[in-house]
């Protein structure tokens, strides 16, 4: 297949879209307009590579309904938490992702919100801005200080040891839960004391991270047991994925003080955000822009090109996400 039909969902950076011109049939979205269930149907079932975005829910019953010319969901992103992967395995039709091109740019972003939370920097600049603040003195804007507090990190992956790597040079100590341990050489070198036990490391450290996937294993895992874990000084940083955090809990948390506050990228109900975090001071918001960097956009548009080309020249695509095809 030479120019398989490529319909792509969302915009994407020019230079990626002018390549997939170039390279396919291609049908683009250049007012980035998110397509609704029936656009989508529709998409699939005239496209042999749909290319969807985070904000596209591929469920079992648009693949079911999927034409039959449709064998490759080339994702455009790391996560795959919105694509039915095994009603797209009973379909045969293959699912790319692009892993690691994003990793960088989410740990420049997480690092950022512990950074900024603790120092309350998002309330300092909105006092500037309304013209409220009335000049220097020595208890105005009292925050605190990272350096010897304790980073809890939950994955420890790839964005979870760059996490770990900027953290250590702003001296936090390193602790984190995984479902399997580090190996000691790299263990070493991030300075990472892993607890097998999530529930005993929340009692232990001063800012907890989330960088694991969104799947059933972690589907509101810090629920309101856990957060009752943590200690009423702990900052709480999510550049993860929304439903991880139960935000209800979590909120009562705030409002309650048993929390000092939060860092949040990401949301349950993208792009709702319930008011009443919206209303709290202590809370440092950000619109899903962990990964939001020109760079990354285009490495992870070249990603995709590629699953799609080497999926078209009859080859397994490299960012393969199922396995077990031919």
């Amino acid at each position: 297949m030479t120019r398989p039909r490529v319909i792509v969902t969302r915009e994407l950076p020019d230079p990626v879209m002018d390549r997939m011109e170039a390279l396919f049939d291609t049908k683009l979205n250049r007012d980035d307009a998110p397509m609704d269930r029936a656009a989508l149907a529709a998409a699939m079932a005239e496209a042999d590579v749909l290319v969807p975005a985070v904000t596209d829910d591929i469920d079992g019953a648009l693949i079911a309904g999927a034409g039959d010319r449709l064998k490759l969901i080339a994702n455009f992103g790391a996560g795959v938490n919105h694509i039915d992967l095994a009603a797209a395995r009973a379909r045969r039709i293959v699912v790319t992702n692009t892993p690691g091109v994003l990793t960088e740019d989410t740990a420049d972003l997480t690092l950022a919100l512990i950074l900024a939370v603790p120092r309350r920097l998002a309330e300092g600049e909105k006092l500037v801005r309304s013209g409220g603040w009335t000049g220097w003195s020595p208890g105005g804007m009292l925050g605190h200080r990272i350096g010897g507090k304790a980073l809890g990190i939950v994955g420890m992956g790839r964005i979870g040891q760059a996490v770990a790597r900027r953290a250590a040079a702003f001296g936090l100590a390193i602790h984190y839960h995984n479902r399997h341990r580090l190996p000691a050489p790299l263990e070493a070198e991030l300075g990472a004391r892993w607890h097998p036990d999530l529930d005993a490391m929340l009692g232990v450290i001063d800012i907890l991270t989330l960088h694991t996937p969104r799947n059933a294993d972690s589907e509101g895992m810090i629920d309101a047991r856990r957060i009752a874990l943590l200690r009423p000084h702990v900052y709480l940083i999510n550049a993860s994925r929304g439903g991880i955090v139960d935000e209800d809990a979590l909120t009562a948390a705030l409002e309650a003080g048993r929390l000092a506050g939060a860092g949040l990228d990401v949301w349950r109900h993208e792009p709702a955000i319930d008011p009443r975090l919206l209303a709290l001071p202590n809370v440092m918001m950000t619109p899903h822009m962990g990964s939001a960097t020109m760079e990354g956009r285009i490495a992870s548009g070249e990603r995709v090109i590629a699953n799609i080309r080497a999926w078209a020249d009859g080859l397994r695509p490299p960012d393969q996400v199922l396995e077990g095809w031919a």
